[in-house]
């Protein structure tokens, strides 16, 4: 069907014409995006809202290649006149495994579906989230869900208040100043092994101190936007709301 293309491998106009091609001749196009060394790998379609009125449809944690077949095999059953149904098992998408539909919430839609905002402009489209289940045909929310697939399947119908995909829990390094003087956090760290630092600063080694990330994040809800930040990188801005940089870390850095 539609070829693959790589999110970022092409340029914004680029990506545009042959989305445009795929929509006309397919009726949507697919997008493949790769993981990193911390995040996801995902696939995504552009041009079921336009064409058939149904909703972009989202996939993590796939092959690049199955990610790509699935979405399309779904585009079929809507070409069919299939209407997606939320919340409910599906017994025909996946070979020897259960998926269900989850509707993706708007506030989560900015963060995955770059080329599909691209397309649409001004047009508000729905998306639905293709959820798949661990080995023993378990989806994330229940029971025994094999924990070391957690990560590799963020829930888009929910989090949109707390987007980092760590535990809420998960204790993080800041500082005094935040803590006791309530000065905003400017600049953001992920460490190569997987330590979060958010700083205010102006802080000293003996200003660190420990707490837990959902803590900071309901402090100030702007710092959602680093929730993808990959290991080994910081972002930094100038005020709270502001524009965030974001810079590789240096090696000494990294090891501190």
């Amino acid at each position: 069907m539609n070829k693959e293309n790589q999110h970022n491998c092409i340029s914004k106009d680029e990506l545009l014409f042959q989305t445009k091609k795929n929509i006309d001749r397919y009726g949507l196009h697919v997008i493949m995006v790769r993981g990193t060394h911390y995040s996801p790998s995902f696939a995504y379609s552009v041009g079921l809202f336009e064409t058939y009125r149904q909703p972009e449809i989202i996939c993590f944690g796939l092959p690049e290649k199955l990610g790509h077949n699935i979405i399309n095999d779904v585009a079929e059953l809507i070409k069919k006149g299939e209407k997606l149904k939320m919340y409910s098992s599906y017994h025909n998408i996946f070979k020897d495994s259960k998926a269900e539909f989850l509707p993706v919430d708007e506030r989560n839609i900015d963060d995955y579906f770059g080329a599909a905002l691209n397309y649409y402009h001004k047009t508000k489209f729905s998306a639905v989230q293709l959820i798949w289940t661990d080995r023993n045909d378990k989806f994330p929310w229940e029971e025994n869900f094999e924990e070391k697939f957690l990560h590799y399947q963020p829930l888009l119908d929910r989090n949109a208040e707390f987007k980092f995909r760590e535990q809420k829990d998960l204790g993080i390094f800041t500082t005094r100043q935040w803590l006791d003087l309530n000065k905003p956090i400017l600049r953001v760290v992920h460490d190569i092994d997987g330590d979060w630092q958010f700083l205010t600063g102006d802080q000293m080694q003996e200003d660190i101190r420990l707490v837990s990330l959902e803590e900071i994040v309901k402090s100030d809800k702007t710092l959602n936007g680093v929730f993808d930040l990959d290991y080994g990188f910081s972002m930094e801005r100038n005020h709270v709301g502001g524009e965030w940089t974001k810079t590789k870390l240096k090696d000494e850095e990294s090891e501190d």
